[in-house]
């Protein structure tokens, strides 16, 4: 069939739940723009539900804590599968997001292909690898990024790409009844809440979890009435963390499948590095983030990170507005200390909170999933007229 007379295919590759929803929420945006576009994809039951035809389905491109040889096999198999995919079938174009350990694999075999590659929620290589920038160049023709400092390092780089606002913004509703999301959880409204997310990952809850519930004892010893809440992430074993809060003595209410209401409910919030540190700020809940990893990890991550914070809001802030609390530093009685002057200090806090609503504002307005899907859509229009 001629090329002219073919719908436009398009091939998503993620790897893991958060990729999993923002394909989702790009294929909804394409449908609904494009509702001739064919898309097929790596995914999971999110893409699939938004009109994807999974070629892959989420979990066999996931190599976090496999293991045995017939798990090796396994992946291997289903890696091969793709690159078959992305030499042999009609694709316009290849859209990679997140993922960096096995996209910039794909990357690299669809670009050779000869395959248009677009790039979404792009690889924080500037955070860690800021060669591979140069990687990046010969391998994707454009990246669409979610932090707003973003676009200018890539562009400095020659690496055409769009700044298109943050995904989380969608997610997030302008504001929140504090003393309804309370009620909600049986927590007193006038109580002093503190809520607790250690982490999506069982490693980081092993690590986090022991010194936040630590933390709030030693402030609950000091006469103080708290309240702890936690959000259960979906991706751990809510048995293993009861244990853990058990074991600590504390009575602590779990909450699953809502770190928002969580984050909307406190006062104060202990907190893992990661997205969810951007969630807080854009809620406008006061934090400490706090961080560990293995030491040899840690090691290897000094000598090759290149920035000076680690929590998201401090990075688009351009400032370290919330404090940190990073491997040795992340101690029980560091984060109870913190906690104390931001709690007693008023004024503190709402320096915090309008540094806060300033990390919002840059972030761009709502949509950028549908601001994605146009950048996308351009790219198409460009292959059709043979532009880089």
């Amino acid at each position: 069939m001629p090329s002219s007379m073919r719908s436009p295919r398009i091939l998503i590759i993620t790897g893991e739940a958060s990729g999993d929803l923002h394909g989702a929420k790009l294929a909804a945006a394409l449908k609904a723009k494009a509702p001739e576009l064919s898309i097929v994809g790596v995914g999971g039951p999110r893409m699939q539900a938004a009109g994807v035809e999974l070629v892959q389905r989420l979990g066999h491109l996931n190599v976090i804590g496999i293991a045995g040889p017939s798990a090796v096999r396994a992946l291997a198999r289903r890696v091969l599968s793709i690159r078959r995919m992305l030499r042999r079938d009609h694709l316009d174009l290849v859209v990679l997001i997140d993922n960096p350990g096995l996209n910039f694999h794909f990357a690299r075999v669809a670009k050779r292909a000869g395959r248009r590659v677009l790039y979404y929620i792009a690889p924080q290589l500037w955070a860690w690898r800021p060669r591979r920038m140069r990687w990046i160049q010969r391998r994707v023709d454009h990246v669409v990024v979610i932090l707003p400092f973003e676009a200018e390092l890539y562009r400095r780089a020659g690496v055409p790409c769009t700044f298109v606002g943050h995904p989380l913004l969608d997610e997030v509703a302008p504001s929140y009844d504090r003393d309804r999301q309370r009620a909600t959880y049986g927590l007193p409204r006038e109580a002093c809440v503190i809520g607790l997310l250690p982490g999506s990952r069982a490693g980081e809850v092993r690590a986090l979890l022991p010194v936040m519930l630590e933390a709030v004892r030693q402030l609950q010893g000091q006469g103080r009435s708290l309240k702890a809440i936690l959000a259960v992430a979906e991706t751990v074993d809510p048995d293993g963390i009861k244990r853990l809060c058990d074991s600590a003595g504390l009575d602590v209410r779990l909450v699953a499948h809502d770190p928002n209401g969580v984050m909307a409910a406190s006062d104060l919030l202990f907190i893992a590095s990661g997205t969810a540190t951007l969630q807080a700020a854009i809620i406008g809940t006061s934090m400490v983030i706090v961080y560990k990893l293995p030491w040899l990890t840690y090691l290897l991550a000094r000598l090759l990170v290149r920035v000076r914070s680690i929590g998201l809001a401090n990075l688009v802030a351009g400032r370290p507005f919330i404090p940190e609390l990073i491997q040795h530093h992340a101690t029980p009685v560091r984060l109870a200390e913190e906690a104390r002057r931001i709690l007693d200090d008023s004024a503190h806090r709402e320096r915090m909170r309008t540094e806060m609503a300033r990390v919002r504002a840059l972030l761009g307005a709502p949509g950028a999933s549908g601001r994605a899907a146009e950048v996308v859509l351009e790219q198409l229009r460009r292959r059709e007229v043979g532009v880089r």
